[in-house]
């Protein structure tokens, strides 16, 4: 997908994630502030034809193509699309609480147990100063967990991200005021590890 960009939709209902995550808030992050990045972006692109054929991967992976004086609005606003569409998608709410297969292979090779997983997961997402994201990422086929602050994205030729967490206030303080940490265990219910896993066997062949 390329200039114009348009938002996704949300692949499941608004009332889909609760009561973890409220419609209320879904209504606010999706069709407010996730839809204001994508008309940013396309904003900023009407008038530079030169990149109107670069997806939104390209756009933060060749940053040597993004003329100088863009190239803060365009991490931004393509980043603030990019992470958005990651973190709708990689959620649902089939309570299906842990990955199967290969993934759990790898993040148990990674991190030691599922649990120590998540305990790093939420170290990093509630310990991220002011706004921005936890990321669980592969790098050279080996899985990773960090933070980027505001709408930084490690997307990068060698780091695909899998799957994050949004942990700007406009992700949660409708529902959980002050209380990041409750938002960040809370959602732990809803990764959509059918997503998540298939993500990561499609991208672990291509590293091979």
């Amino acid at each position: 997908m390329h200039y114009p960009f348009e938002p996704k939709p949300l692949p499941y209902s608004k009332e889909a994630l609760e009561p973890y995550i409220s419609e209320e808030t879904l209504h606010f992050h999706h069709g407010k502030h996730y839809t204001t990045y994508v008309n940013k972006l396309n904003e900023i692109i009407k008038n530079y034809p030169n990149l109107q054929n670069m997806t939104l991967e390209q756009l933060l992976i060749d940053s040597n193509s993004i003329p100088c004086e863009i190239k803060t609005a365009i991490k931004n606003n393509a980043g603030g699309v990019y992470n958005h569409e990651l973190y709708f998608a990689c959620m649902n709410h089939s309570d299906c609480e842990i990955p199967t297969d290969r993934l759990a292979l790898a993040i148990n090779t990674a991190f030691g147990s599922i649990d120590h997983f998540k305990a790093q997961l939420s170290t990093a997402a509630i310990g991220q100063f002011g706004s921005g994201y936890a990321w669980l990422i592969l790098c050279n086929n080996q899985l990773e967990i960090l933070s980027t602050p505001n709408q930084d994205t490690p997307i990068s030729d060698t780091v695909t991200p899998l799957l994050c967490i949004d942990v700007w206030e406009h992700a949660y303080y409708l529902q959980y005021q002050n209380l990041r940490p409750d938002y960040v265990n809370n959602w732990f219910n809803l990764i959509n590890w059918d997503y998540v896993g298939a993500r990561y066997m499609s991208i672990a062949k291509e590293q091979h």
